[in-house]
């Protein structure tokens, strides 16, 4: 269920909260191919399923950048905002991937809400903490802090 925050004070607001889990979905060859075409990371591991059975993780795995450009979306799924004029990616604090996602796995994003404060300009900056989980995996996908900036 994705949450509403009304303009800057409701974000406030939300600090310390989890903003639960999103629906699955599943990474399939298509999608690794067009983000190996998008980034010219063409590398055997992710695109060439045939060598990769014989690779380290028995078949074709996402590359890593493409389970954390995920984030955006699946973060529209868990918090909607309204009633601010801008919001934009301000960086991330930190980014690991524990486990890789193999090609046909489903991921979903679990996410929290790590700190809300005021800076200049009139804005929040929200710190988010993110699990990137693999159906059926005891280790996730990606843990990463991001940071995010929303203007009244």
């Amino acid at each position: 269920m994705t949450i509403t925050a009304h303009g800057l004070e409701e974000l406030k607001a939300l600090a310390g909260q989890d903003l639960g889990h999103t629906v699955w979905v599943e990474i399939t060859q298509d999608r690794v191919n067009a983000f190996a075409a998008a980034t010219n990371d063409y590398q055997w591991i992710h695109v060439d399923p045939e060598r990769a059975k014989d690779g380290p993780f028995g078949g074709p795995i996402a590359h890593g950048y493409l389970t954390l450009s995920l984030l955006i979306p699946l973060f529209n799924e868990l918090l909607d905002i309204e009633g601010v004029t801008m919001s934009i990616n301000y960086g991330l604090n930190k980014v690991r991937f524990p486990s890789p996602v193999k090609v046909g796995a489903k991921i979903r994003l679990a996410g929290k809400v790590a700190e809300v404060e005021e800076v200049p300009g009139g804005g929040v900056q929200m710190l988010m903490d993110f699990i990137v989980e693999i159906d059926g995996s005891g280790k996730p996908a990606c843990v990463a802090q991001a940071v995010y900036r929303h203007y009244a």
